[in-house]
Order: C-alpha cells, then structure tokens, then sequence
C-alpha cells in the first residue's frame, strides 16, 4: 500500500487507508480518451518532430464564452479529467463530501500560448489591449483550479511545477492526501502546451529536439526528442470506499518518491544517482524489493544524455536483465509536464490489457544499455508490479509505484 514510511520516503499514513485508480481520462497526440489512447500506442509513430493533439473537442465541457478564456492547457486538462471522471461513474456518485475531494493537476510552463499572443497585441497594439484575462488564462495553477471549480471538489486545490515530473510528483501528492486521511478522492495529473513557435525554437535551439523527426528512446541512433502536447488525469480514490460503490479498479497506487540531482539546470546527473535513489525510495514506500517490479514504464526521452543516465539508473536498482522497460514516447513525443500524468494511464491500461505497450521508432537498443527493452510490438504479461519515471530540467526526480488492484 502507499505506506509513506517515516524516513526520506515521506510519512504519515493512516494505517489501512490504500489508494486505487478508479478512473482514467488523456489527450495524446495518438488519441483522445483511453481506448483510442491505448490503440494509439500500438500504431506506427508519424515521423515529426512536432507531435500535436488533433480534433480536441472540448464544447461539451465549455461554453463558447468559457472557451476563448481557457487556455489550450486547461482546455486539455479539463478534457482528461472530464474522462476520467465520468468513467470512475460520475461526478455525483464519485464526490461524496466535496471537502474531502481535491484537485491536484501539474504543469511546466502553464499558459505559454496566451502568453506569447498577448505579448504579441501588447507590442502590435499597446497595453490597452491587453485582454483582462491574460493572468487566470495563463497562471500556471489554473488547470487545477478550473477542475476543482467545475465539479465543486472543495478540498486541497494544488499545482505541482516541476518540469517533466509534474505530473508523476503531482499523482503521488494527491495520492498522500488520501493515505493521511485528509482526502477520500482526489483527481491527480498533468497537462501540457507548448507547442507555440516560441516555445518549439527554444527547445530546438537548445538541441533538445530530435533533427530526424524520429523519437527512438533508447536505441542507439537516437538524437532527440519530438515535442508533444497533451494531459493526462486519472481519479484515486481511497480503496474501501471504491469496493463499498461498486467502482471498477484499474490498479492500486502503492507507493511514490521524489528525489532531486543537484546536478544540472538540464543534464541529469550521468551516473543516474538521483533517478535511482528515486526508484529506490518509491519501492521502499510500497514495501517492495527491486526482484518484484516486473515493468519499468520509463522517462525515456530519446535524448543521448537523458537516456543513457536512466538506463545507468535502472540497471544499479534492477540489475541485469531486470524488468521489462517501455516508453510511449516513441509515440506521443515528450509531452514535458503532461508526460507523467499520460503515461500513468499508460501504466492503468496496461493492467487491463495485459500487456506492455512497445518502445515504438525503437529498432536497435544502444548496446552500451543492460536493459530489456520492449521493441517490435506489444509484449504479452501477466500484470505485476510496475514503477514508471519521470525526470525533469532543474534535476527534479518522480517516481510512482502501481500494483494490481
């Protein structure tokens, strides 16, 4: 269970309070909701270095006012947990007493593209058209405040900005909220859009963005990732409550961590420390050995450094050959913030179809790298224990631990 053990793991659990996904809603460049999601991850990647979400349809969520004053990222946001509500049953029978019902939704860099339009009127047009709005439709804490809003969730409202573990450290957060006995059900994730030119140039020109269109995490030729968008959201819910209404489980959220390099602003640390002292904590807070793991849903960025000081990482916790290790990134690109959030879904539906979704655009693993890489195809498995990464610019580390429910 989310045991939050006293020590660097975290504390203060409730004794026999369990936390379990009981919903999943994503928007992904392969799909929009689970299933299409699911298939997404199983088709051929395009090859393109920018990997938007195409035909996100969010009139039933906002009205046309509501809608030119919500950024593309809270749009996102609302649109996953909007999903992944309504499949938990519905709001009503979901909410129970709305104090003890929270939001926690992360993001990198919140409403970058009402940022970089509204620069551009203040500089075409001067500071008097400047839209009023501009604030609440770009603050970064906006996605999460929107969701508590909408289905009047009165408890904790947070944001968790931690770059590309946003949403894996904004998932564990909430899910302490429920193992303390402050929350019974809260809606965790992440969303992310950054795909305006500006923010598109400045991960181009800092060579993070892969030159061949390719994203091939792990595999010997890779040079990069592609640039996603996208959000994620899953409901946890503390266990009894779930079994008491009926809900359908995916998985039980076991345990987290939350560790940081101190390294560097963008490189990780090479030797992988950091990663595996998060991996390391994670299995401790579930009370699980490293030989019980039987998944790795990896960071897996297709970057050169990125890639090789995970792979550093998983073999000192894992050894060789270790866990199975997979990232839909070959997929859905490096969707920043949102990654964590997407790939816990990832994570829920694999579960389901028992299976481990390929490490898609992945041809040859770079030899250097003692892992066992799922390339080809999905892997058939029977579900166990599965830790999945996230790793982010300032050396911020998250890791999330899921069971079979």
């Amino acid at each position: 269970m989310l045991a939050l053990n006293p020590g660097p793991g975290g504390a203060g659990a409730v004794p026999g309070r369990r936390v379990v996904v009981t919903g999943a809603g994503v928007v992904a460049s392969c799909g929009i909701g689970a299933e299409a999601f699911w298939r997404g991850l199983m088709s051929e990647p395009p090859v393109a270095r920018v990997r938007p979400v195409e035909g996100l349809d969010v009139s039933h969520i906002f009205g046309p006012k509501e809608l030119r004053r919500a950024d593309r990222f809270v749009q996102m946001a609302a649109a996953a947990a909007d999903q992944a509500i309504t499949g938990a049953g519905g709001i009503e029978a979901l909410r129970g007493d709305p104090d003890r019902a929270g939001a926690h939704i992360g993001t990198g860099v919140g409403g970058l593209d009402t940022m970089c339009e509204q620069q551009n009127i203040l500089m075409e047009r001067g500071p008097d058209r400047v839209s009023p709005f501009l604030v609440p439709m770009m603050m970064c804490n906006r996605a999460a405040a929107e969701v508590s809003m909408r289905y009047g969730l009165r408890g904790p409202c947070e944001t968790t900005v931690t770059a590309c573990a946003a949403g894996s450290q904004s998932i564990a957060n909430a899910g302490r909220l429920i193992a303390m006995g402050r929350c019974d059900v809260m809606v965790a994730g992440s969303s992310e859009a950054p795909l305006s030119p500006l923010g598109i140039a400045g991960f181009a020109n800092m060579t993070a963005l892969t030159r061949s269109g390719v994203s091939m995490p792990f595999d010997v030729a890779r040079d990069g990732f592609a640039i996603g968008e996208g959000a994620g959201a899953i409901v946890l819910e503390e266990r009894d409550r779930a079994l008491a209404r009926g809900a359908h489980i995916y998985a039980e959220l076991a345990g987290g961590a939350s560790t940081a390099d101190a390294h560097h602003v963008t490189a990780p640390a090479p030797d992988g420390s950091g990663a595996a002292l998060c991996m390391q904590l994670a299995l401790a807070d579930a009370q699980l050995t490293p030989g019980e793991v039987t998944q790795v849903n990896a960071h897996g960025t297709s970057t050169p450094p990125g890639d090789a000081a995970e792979a550093e990482a998983i073999y000192k916790v894992f050894g060789y050959p270790g866990p199975a290790v997979t990232s839909v990134k070959g997929v859905i690109g490096h969707t920043l913030a949102g990654a964590g959030a997407i790939e816990a879904v990832a994570v829920a539906l694999s579960f389901e179809h028992r299976q481990i979704p390929p490490t898609a655009a992945t041809r040859n693993v770079d030899p250097s790298f003692q892992l066992d890489v799922v390339t080809g195809g999905p892997r058939d498995w029977e579900p166990g224990p599965v830790i999945s990464n996230s790793f982010g610019f300032g050396g911020h580390n998250g890791c999330l631990v899921f069971v079979p429910a």
